[in-house]
């Protein structure tokens, strides 16, 4: 295992789970499942099998790696968990996230729809809350987040968020370009003592 990665050990993945998804982007949740796997880190992703999601925690347990997902029981039969990789089903999307979140060092945020944006949001307001201090990158293919980081910037520029809030998030368009990310994020993350406003 590289030096570099002895501080961390198990990375959230957050990404769509549509089926319908880019091959394009398929092809890249499935490059990052095989560079976790390479790298000694632990994927903990949401469960299922299917789209990015699934894409992701196939090629990481196909290449070695350790996957570890979290589903609620009534998404069991929609989002078709992965018998081959240790999966814990919970009570409730709320117990999932909480689940993900404590088995995890950092984040990392693929293309998704609504149920990614909204497990984004909850993150980013633990974070702006001094919760944690957990690195966040972004795989952002063809500007697909800028929506997202435009609204971020507007937050600040309107003296509804701090300035540090655009620091504890990066964004990278390479999926290669993800770990370094999340490692060099890691060494200047701190938590505030409260919130400023």
């Amino acid at each position: 295992m590289p030096a570099d990665t002895r501080d961390l050990d198990s990375v959230c993945v957050f990404c769509g789970s549509s089926p319908q998804a880019a091959p394009a982007w398929l092809d890249a949740a499935g490059r990052f499942g095989r560079i976790l796997a390479r790298d000694g880190l632990r994927l903990v992703y949401g469960g299922g099998g299917m789209g990015l999601m699934g894409a992701c925690a196939r090629a990481a347990h196909a290449a070695g790696g350790r996957v570890f997902g979290v589903i609620p029981a009534f998404l069991t039969q929609i989002e078709h968990t992965l018998p081959e990789v240790e999966t814990v089903v919970v009570t409730s999307m709320h117990e999932r996230k909480i689940r993900m979140f404590e088995e995890s060092e950092a984040f990392v945020v693929l293309p998704g729809g609504i149920g990614t944006l909204e497990e984004v949001i909850e993150l980013m307001s633990w974070r702006r809350l001094g919760l944690h201090a957990k690195p966040i990158v972004f795989y952002n293919p063809d500007g697909f987040w800028n929506p997202l980081f435009d609204l971020f910037a507007r937050f600040v520029d309107q003296e509804l968020a701090p300035d540090w809030f655009g620091d504890c998030w990066t964004s990278v368009r390479q999926v290669e370009e993800i770990l370094p990310a999340l490692r060099k994020i890691e060494r200047t993350l701190t938590v505030p003592t409260a919130p400023d406003r």
